[in-house]
């Protein structure tokens, strides 16, 4: 008979009255309620905190509000909340989207059913400022796809990790023992991704594809989904240089870890490997036609197929 989990949320809110009473009565909707909600306020000048405060007067779960003096930006703020949850799982939430009834309850049963998975993230549909569908799930905006869904639910969520990030905070729970491995966030990582790379080079992620939130696109998202173009004009040093740098940050973390997690071993020489790819590919030249030698020797030795997109990625560094 497996024994109930408890189960904390972790808020961020920034000036976020115009969404977060949504967001909170969606909380309160929940057919699993949780143990506790941390809230922390990231000195908003709105009345973000006077509606937080209202919403503690009648929820039917603790609430805890914490505010900061000064402005920490997104991934403080989300650390300063996950360091004040008790539960067992510590569910992640923006303050601008809405949880489906379910949700709580569907991620709960996974990590009832499964005491090897340490994160759950599930699919989202996309929806405007209004809660209207824009047509499409997040998975398909991430481009999250079936091949890179199978390679997670054989237990190999790393390798996709290493190439691309699919794990979107908002959806994802996780449990809170890994908080110390986790904790604290290097500033040149985003949270979300910072957690999912962490937690696939030490244990097992789980995707769920049925959308449990409405994630809400209204312009002015800390993140939101990929826009096209958003790398044009970038040069590879920029790219691929600014990724080495947060594998570099990883790699470390994992490495004083190591005693508590010596199954990690072969994910941190994979993670080594890519590191080594991406230094190569930063330190092609800026000249276009000085970057083929350099490009197809990473291309000859597959490791443009083993750490990238394959000739996808090689023809996009020959070009940019």
């Amino acid at each position: 008979m497996n024994t109930q989990l408890s189960l904390s949320i972790a808020l961020a809110t920034y000036n976020g009255e115009r969404y977060i009473a949504e967001q909170l009565d969606s909380i309160v909707r929940q057919t699993r309620l949780p143990e506790e909600l941390v809230i922390s306020d990231d000195a908003s000048v709105d009345s973000t905190k006077a509606i937080v405060l209202d919403f503690t007067r009648r929820a039917p779960f603790p609430v805890r509000l914490l505010t900061n003096r000064e402005r920490l930006g997104s991934t403080r703020n989300f650390e300063v909340a996950m360091r004040a949850c008790s539960g067992d799982i510590i569910f992640l939430c923006d303050q601008d989207d809405v949880w489906y009834p379910n949700k709580m309850a569907l991620i709960e049963e996974r990590f009832t059913t499964d005491s090897g998975v340490s994160v759950v993230f599930t699919d989202a549909d996309v929806v405007d400022q209004d809660l209207h569908p824009l047509g499409l799930h997040l998975w398909e905006a991430v481009r999250f796809r079936r091949p890179e869904q199978a390679q997670v639910d054989a237990g190999d969520a790393f390798s996709v990790l290493l190439k691309r990030y699919m794990v979107t905070g908002a959806t994802m729970a996780f449990r809170s023992r890994y908080r110390d491995l986790l904790l604290p966030i290097p500033d040149i990582w985003v949270h979300d991704a910072w957690i999912a790379m962490l937690m696939g080079a030490t244990s097992q992620l789980s995707a769920l594809p049925t959308p449990l939130i409405a994630y809400r696109q209204h312009g002015a998202n800390q993140i939101g989904i990929p826009r096209r173009g958003r790398r044009r004009g970038m040069t590879c040093a920029a790219i691929h240089g600014l990724q080495a740098l947060r594998f570099e940050e990883a790699l470390k973390r994992l490495r004083e870890f190591g005693d508590r997690f010596p199954d990690s071993g072969h994910n941190i020489r994979r993670l080594e490997e890519t590191l080594n790819f991406l230094r190569a590919v930063a330190a092609l030249p800026d000249a276009r036609w000085r970057r083929l030698p350099g490009a197809l020797r990473e291309l000859v030795a597959l490791r443009y197929h083993r750490y990238a997109k394959g000739f996808r990625s090689f023809r996009q560094d020959l070009l940019r």
